[in-house]
């Protein structure tokens, strides 16, 4: 357990969640962003400067570069863990688990992205389903966007000992953004060809005693994932009672086709406008229009924004693994305050819930 009250936290990794996590452990009160390590010599952690972060080379070969184009280098990545009581690992997937040897010679604790296998670990983590678990432990692994989104939605269910089985269909992105000049798909969609896919089994390692089978395939978009998920429930539950399971757990916020948010683009468009730091959503967006439930099932429909919806999970890991708050409820609080994280995102002008749907029986 880290006795200051201030836990001081280095970020490996400057990428797409690297850089999220940072800006979000800049944001809370009771950590430090001691620097953040990385390689590159590009825009991407020239970003970080300009921000202020004190830049880490993760390598020799990389301060080298670095210096080479006046990027200023505070050290390198060990000399960054010798300073810190955590690092949140946001490396490419497989270098991740490359690094765990380096930290635990560093005495630190450790956090890896749903990339690594459960086992660099041993422990994998979603805020409001196991937070206990993981306090004061020596690493964890935040697990990835899908797997924290069914996780989000199935346990808001399953905490009430409605789920006996639980199915989903997953269509994912084909490519983040920002190299959707590298790679990606056009005018098709690729299936995986394996069931279950992985965001099944991955969520039993967090909630070991949850029935689920995932089916998933790539496509030609880059801004989410869309899930649909079926859910045999243990006695029939009426729509009210899953729109109150939903509106009473954490990180999930009801969104209306009737509002116009209509697609997956219009949702991210409502983040720009809402001026959310770069279109991020952290929440998982439920269409309570889409809602249904019938005598045996519920179903629901969510967008996963792949590139922020693990990054508060990441934060309250921080404080799980250091004890620095040993309430979830309290850590999902600070964090989502901190963060803007909301329940709703027109609540000015919301109508009631529920009050202008007819329901789907």
């Amino acid at each position: 357990m880290v006795t200051s009250a201030c836990v001081r936290v280095a970020v490996n990794g400057y990428g797409v969640i690297g850089k999220r996590v940072a800006d979000a452990v800049a944001l809370q009160n009771d950590m430090t962003l001691v620097g953040v390590a990385d390689l590159v010599t590009d825009y991407r952690i020239r970003v970080a400067v300009e921000r202020g972060f004190p830049v880490y080379a993760a390598t020799e070969e990389g301060r080298a570069g670095m210096e080479a184009v006046g990027i200023p280098v505070a050290g390198t990545l060990d000399e960054l863990l010798s300073q810190v009581d955590v690092v949140a690992d946001c490396t490419p997937k497989k270098i991740g688990a490359e690094n765990r040897p380096r930290y635990q010679a560093a005495g630190v604790k450790s956090i890896w992205q749903g990339g690594e296998k459960h086992e660099v670990a041993g422990y994998s983590f979603v805020a409001q389903a196991n937070y206990a678990g993981a306090l004061d432990r020596d690493s964890a692994r935040v697990v990835s966007c899908n797997t924290t989104a069914l996780t989000r939605v199935l346990h808001a269910l399953h905490r009430h000992g409605w789920v006996k089985r639980a199915r989903a269909t997953l269509l994912r992105r084909a490519t983040d953004p920002w190299e959707s000049h590298m790679s990606g798909m056009i005018n098709t969609v690729v299936p995986e060809t394996t069931v279950p896919s992985h965001q099944g089994p991955d969520a039993r390692t967090v909630m070991p005693d949850l029935d689920i089978t995932t089916m998933a395939g790539a496509g030609p978009y880059n801004l989410s994932h869309i899930h649909f998920a079926m859910v045999e429930t243990t006695r029939p539950v009426s729509l009210d009672e899953l729109r109150r399971a939903l509106e009473g757990a954490p990180r999930i916020a009801f969104v209306r086709a009737s509002d116009g948010l209509v697609a997956l683009n219009s949702v991210i468009e409502l983040m720009r406008d809402l001026n959310r730091p770069r279109g991020d959503m952290w929440e998982v967006a439920v269409w309570e229009d889409a809602l249904a439930v019938d005598d045996r099932e519920v179903y629901v429909t969510f967008q996963v924004h792949n590139e922020s919806i693990v990054v508060p999970e990441t934060v309250d890991c921080i404080r799980a693994l250091t004890g620095v708050e040993r309430s979830a409820e309290r850590s999902i609080a600070r964090t989502d305050e901190s963060m803007g994280i909301r329940k709703t995102f027109l609540s000015r002008s919301s109508r009631l819930a529920g009050s202008a749907m007819a329901g789907h029986a």
